[in-house]
């Protein structure tokens, strides 16, 4: 019995009424009025894929701590970058970059840090021509999922940027859930009302769910993992779990679930109902 099968077997519903639950739930909450505050937003304020994709990469980069910051963290990124941030990195030599955002802090990132991811950007820019072509040199659509796509992803990134960045930056290989990198693929894979969708090259099918401490408390109360660490291992059991009922696109339901876990709502039980 697969790990899918073995968790959705300890849940009260029958799978097609969990499915029609969850398409309830992102009905209600999957919609432009639920972004804000998300740093998703700050994708929305370009209108070209590179832009999309690059502001995207730094406000999933920067999405750990309390939203407020994030928020203001993003903007004091992207307010200095202009109004492309990908010409910004195209057009600045690496010491401008550095200089750019030496005195910049969130959190344990330091502008050293910060810095130095940009200039690892900027080198895959100029190397492949978008970070979509970057990672897609590294993924086989025989791949059940994107994971060792992304740990070449990570690889290129880091040796682009002449460091490692494990804190920031985590590879797949290390055991980490590598949840902003799993965000950032969201945005940039699925399309919906929520979710920009810029890539074309990747089916919404293999992505892995962003597990953060909301859909990890979702998911251990909806049965579908044990795990008391939201860790890649567990990632792959709630994606596992997702599959089975949305195999098109298991992480159809994040964005909403979340929403509905910060709000303070049960998993699904006695939530649907309620306005």
């Amino acid at each position: 019995m697969s790990t899918g099968e073995s968790a959705l077997t300890s849940i009260a519903f029958h799978p097609r009424e969990l499915r029609n639950m969850l398409e309830e739930v992102y009905a209600r909450f999957n919609g432009p009025k639920h972004i804000h505050p998300d740093p998703l937003e700050f994708v929305y304020c370009y209108a070209t894929k590179h832009d999309m994709e690059v502001a995207g990469f730094i406000a999933s980069a920067l999405a750990y701590g309390r939203v407020g910051q994030i928020l203001v963290s993003v903007r004091a990124v992207l307010d200095r970058m202009g109004p492309s941030p990908s010409s910004f990195l195209l057009n600045n030599s690496v010491p401008e970059i550095m200089a750019t955002f030496r005195d910049f802090k969130h959190r344990f990132t330091t502008g050293e840090v910060l810095a130095a991811m940009l200039a690892g950007v900027r080198e895959l820019l100029m190397r492949f021509g978008s970070l979509e072509n970057c990672f897609l040199s590294g993924f086989n659509s025989a791949d059940k999922n994107i994971i060792p796509a992304l740990s070449v992803f990570v690889k290129n990134l880091n040796d682009a940027a002449g460091r490692s960045m494990p804190m920031f930056l985590p590879s797949p290989s290390g055991g980490s859930a590598c949840k902003r990198l799993n965000l950032f693929l969201r945005w940039m894979v699925r399309r919906d009302n929520v979710d920009p969708g810029v890539w074309r090259g990747v089916s919404p099918s293999r992505l892995v769910v962003p597990l953060d401490i909301h859909m990890h408390r979702i998911a251990r109360a909806m049965g579908f993992t044990s795990g008391k660490q939201a860790n890649m291992r567990c990632a792959l059991e709630v994606t596992d779990n997702f599959a089975s009922i949305c195999p098109e696109d298991p992480v159809r339901y994040d964005f909403a679930l979340t929403r509905l876990g910060m709000n303070g709502g049960a998993p699904l039980n006695g939530v649907i109902n309620q306005s």
